[in-house]
């Protein structure tokens, strides 16, 4: 049995340090978020944790460093300068291969047809806004587990220079580039992730903070759509060996009780933050190598502000964590190691 989570950080910066302008945390408030880490750490007890929002490394690593149950683990980041919010992973299990995405690969970069001069135009998205990372990870022997660490560009409105915040239509302008570059990004992991999900027994993992909900476009473009229950099996075959499948979805089969959110905006739960698993971790696969067991959302600390007086705390992350166990079957992946 192992569990992987997934942790928005909500700016993992060191204390004294100017960042987005002049946001800095104390060091009383950043020592306070060292413990709050620390303690959210010990309770997931995970052995593979997703990270977003890191601007330093090691300011993490005290985090974990503190948490006292990671002495013999790896953390590593893509590449966080201090500038802006990176990825990361952390994992009780050697990592074996290590990449970091910061370009677009080129058989997803999106164009659209002008059909009036039949010109062909590319989207000018090419780079993540936070790099991906993939960390593949020996789980057992000679069974190795690939896991994605993505975070998509946020809902918030990319307003240039020259538009004005409260012009609506700049609003719109601005919500609806944010969207064109969350679906270029998504395109871009949904092809990244074709290398180790095409025609591969070894499962994949997705986590992170996708900036949208499990049923979004967006979302399903880094997941796949299953296929229609009428489609031939050899159709739905090669559909389902490049799925993958939400354990929120997997949890909600199981359960009458459905409280996934993980982010609360104006007065409204989101589940932002996701965990998706290839076929070779469903148990409906006839050929699964595991199955996802019990999903936890741990949101207590969220607050309505709508409704609430309470203020939130600057130390806590203003995102829920998941975490997932997962059973492995080791009588079957001893057979393909």
């Amino acid at each position: 049995m192992i569990k992987v989570a997934t942790f928005n950080l909500f700016n993992m910066v060191l204390p004294e340090t100017n960042y987005y302008g002049n946001r800095r945390y104390s060091r009383k408030d950043y020592e306070k978020k060292i413990d709050w880490i620390a303690y959210k750490l010990n309770e997931i007890n995970a052995d593979i944790v997703a990270f977003q929002e890191i601007f330093h490394l090691e300011a993490l690593q005290e985090a974990v460093d503190r948490s006292g149950i990671y002495k013999n683990s790896k953390l590593i980041g893509a590449n966080p300068n201090g500038q802006l919010p990176r990825v990361g992973i952390l994992s009780r299990f050697p990592i074996v291969k290590q990449q970091i995405f910061e370009d677009f690969p080129e058989d997803s970069l999106i164009e659209i047809e002008n059909e009036e001069d039949a010109a062909i135009y590319k989207m000018p998205f090419a780079k993540f806004s936070r790099p991906v990372l993939r960390a593949d990870v020996m789980a057992y022997d000679n069974f190795v587990i690939s896991n994605y660490v993505v975070h998509l560009k946020s809902k918030r409105p990319d307003l240039y220079e020259k538009e004005d915040r409260d012009n609506p239509i700049h609003v719109a302008k601005a919500s609806a580039r944010s969207l064109f570059i969350r679906a270029s990004e998504a395109t871009a992991v949904r092809s990244l992730l074709m290398e180790t999900l095409y025609k591969k027994e070894n499962p994949v993992i997705v986590y992170g903070d996708v900036n949208d909900t499990g049923l979004s476009v967006t979302t399903q473009i880094i997941s796949g759509v299953p296929p229609h229950r009428r489609y031939p099996i050899d159709v739905k075959k090669k559909l389902w060996d490049i799925l993958l499948y939400h354990v929120k979805d997997i949890q909600a089969r199981k359960s009458y009780q459905d409280v996934y959110y993980t982010y609360i905006h104006n007065g409204h739960c989101d589940n932002l933050d996701q965990i998706m698993v290839s076929q070779e971790l469903v148990s409906e696969n006839p050929r699964h190598l595991g199955k996802v067991g019990y999903v936890s959302v741990y949101n207590d600390h969220l607050i309505d502000s709508t409704i609430s007086n309470e203020k939130e705390k600057p130390w806590k992350s203003d995102h829920g964590l998941v975490s997932a166990t997962i059973e492995l079957l080791l009588d079957k992946i001893e057979k393909i190691s």
